[in-house]
């Protein structure tokens, strides 16, 4: 490796860090515009799934008509049918949990448990290096996720289980993704997305009691529509930017995202020692972003010692 190959390298894993960010920013939106739909205004939880990712699909097809049909073109049709079978079961539990009232950083909380399926999946399938940094930052951050979740707590309901159906659930579709990534454009992945999973939340949708948005709630569809497909996009340039094992972990920092976005719109907040569930959630992010800056400039120097 010379040179140019380590800073390309320094310069992936940064990015690949800052699109997960950006990504757990814009999930966060995302979510408060959807416990605002479903528990504040009634709509059924199934009906914003679908008119929330149709919604991102409009928005998309100024990239269809780029690209034209040839830029959808894909060789592996079935990865990107598994995905989205895998992403919209995931959606439709994560939703759920939503529209029942659960406080959106204790959703999220426990969707942290992904980060362990995703590291364990891309040893296992994708043949990536997971060490035991990212082992102990994944660990760290889950503890910190658990603090603040309370599982112990008397007043835990069954429906905060849902989120780990979702988590292993979504964990498969990074995968997915990651391996799509290696040979497809992010856009075009994305695109995918969004049109494969359409005719899922449908079904979904009619099979629950199918309904059409109006007034305030079309305004927060409209607009939860637009982030969900900023959301998705940067998600996919992460897993495109960086290995699946490194960025996963930096998925946590979207509880601190989800935190303040839920204190703005309802006011909820952790209180008391919870609060060193949030710190040991940022501790492990930095620290896995430092011992990878590390690990790049040993290699540099190597090279250039060489």
């Amino acid at each position: 490796m010379n040179e140019t190959t380590a800073t390309l390298q320094t310069s992936r894993a940064w990015k690949g860090a800052l699109y997960m960010v950006l990504a757990g920013i814009a999930f966060a939106v995302a979510n408060v515009l959807t416990q605002i739909v479903t528990f504040k205004l009634g709509f059924k939880a199934q009906s914003d799934t679908f008119w929330q990712y149709f919604i991102a699909l409009i928005f998309s097809l100024p990239f269809i008509a780029r690209q034209g049909l040839a830029g959808l073109k894909t060789n592996q049709p079935l990865p990107h049918i598994v995905r989205i079978v895998l992403s919209a079961l995931g959606v439709q539990a994560f939703v759920m949990s939503l529209a029942s009232g659960v406080e959106i950083w204790q959703v999220i909380a426990l969707v942290m448990t992904s980060p362990f399926f995703v590291m364990l999946g891309a040893r296992l399938f994708l043949g990536e290096r997971v060490g035991p940094e990212r082992w102990l930052a994944a660990a760290v951050a889950f503890a910190g996720a658990m603090l603040i979740l309370k599982p112990w707590a008397s007043g835990f309901s069954i429906a905060s289980l849902l989120p780990i159906g979702a988590a292993i659930l979504w964990g498969g579709a990074s995968l997915i993704t990651k391996y799509l990534t290696k040979d497809e454009a992010a856009e075009s992945v994305t695109v995918w997305l969004l049109l494969l999973i359409l005719p899922v939340n449908a079904a979904l949708s009619v099979h629950a009691g199918f309904e059409v948005p109006s007034g305030s709630i079309l305004v927060y569809l409209l607009i939860g529509g637009a982030v969900m497909l900023a959301a998705q996009y940067f998600l996919t340039k992460s897993y495109a930017a960086a290995d699946a094992a490194y960025v996963q972990p930096f998925d946590d920092l979207k509880l601190i995202s989800n935190i303040v976005a839920g204190w703005l719109a309802f006011g909820y907040l952790p209180e008391g020692y919870l609060w060193v569930g949030v710190a040991l959630i940022l501790a492990a992010s930095a620290y896995l972003l430092r011992q990878e800056s590390n690990r790049e400039k040993s290699l540099k120097a190597a090279n250039q010692a060489a």
